[in-house]
């Protein structure tokens, strides 16, 4: 009887040596965090940032880019005259975010999705996929009148790669493809490339500075239109971001600011704009 119990003893004694060994080496295992809100905002200016709605989330959001400020007081800087875009966005899983959006300028139905996210003393950059579908809303029947519906469809693939540098710093870049099947220019390619970078610098809590622009890279050598560079402000207010910036291009679908910019900041030729975010 006294060797059992010894025995039991003995067996309790090695068994729970055991476990605070497993236990020890549980701890050692080192996890990388990830890297969160390179980006604050869904956009950076004009270009899609890495940035994904939560699961669950639903967002509005509505965009306005108002007329050219050349004008003067002629249309009150522009603001009389704006492309308006409603845009409904949804978080289905934390690496999935759908949407649709309706402008003037077309029908959007749009994924983001998560790839790679940045971690702390791991990998270094996050990347993010982007795929559209537009339907372009301003081709008129009444003047192309062969116009099928398969030529309004606009396609649009990018890569977001970003990584954030510091809390105040995060930079982005954004190779992107894109193809429209009616273009205005009969020497402009129907499949088009550009490189869109971009940019956040935090100057408080709740307000940074952002840039972007995009380098189109097959531009039809008789097109009027230019890159776009826009430069606004983001304002951090509780529950969404208010976001005013500046820009040389009206467009608000990806084809219309990286195909069809036609302002120049040289001459003023600029457009104010506002996106208003509101997450449910």
């Amino acid at each position: 009887m006294k060797k059992n119990i010894l025995l039991v003893c003995l067996l309790a004694i090695f068994s729970g040596q055991a476990q605070d060994d497993l236990l020890n080496e549980i701890d050692t295992v080192k996890t990388e965090p990830v890297v969160e809100s390179a980006f604050k905002a869904l956009k950076i200016v004009n270009l899609e940032s890495t940035k994904l709605a939560a699961k669950g989330d639903f967002y509005f959001i509505v965009a306005h880019r108002f007329a050219s400020i050349e004008t003067g007081f002629e249309d009150f800087f522009g603001l009389d005259n704006a492309v308006t875009q409603l845009k409904f966005l949804y978080g289905a899983t934390d690496w999935l975010t759908i949407a649709a959006a309706r402008s003037e300028q077309a029908y959007d139905f749009s994924a983001k999705y998560s790839l790679a996210r940045q971690k702390v003393g791991g990998f270094p950059v996050a990347i993010v996929g982007f795929n559209s579908l537009g339907i372009n809303n301003e081709l008129d029947k009444a003047i192309y009148p062969k116009l099928e519906f398969n030529n309004r469809l606009i396609y649009v693939s990018q890569l977001l790669v970003s990584r954030k540098f510091s809390k105040r710093l995060s930079l982005e870049l954004a190779p992107t493809f894109f193809h429209e099947n009616f273009v205005d220019i009969d020497s402009q390619d129907n499949s088009q490339f550009a490189v869109g970078m971009g940019g956040r610098y935090k100057i408080s809590n709740r307000v940074s500075i952002n840039v972007d622009y995009a380098a189109h890279l097959n531009r039809s050598t008789d097109s009027p239109y230019r890159n776009p560079l826009s430069v606004g402000v983001d304002v951090e207010t509780g529950g969404h971001v208010f976001q005013m910036h500046f820009s040389n291009s009206q467009g608000i679908h990806e084809a219309g600011f990286l195909g069809r910019t036609t302002g120049d900041w040289s001459t003023a030729n600029i457009f104010f704009g506002f996106n208003l975010v509101r997450v449910f």
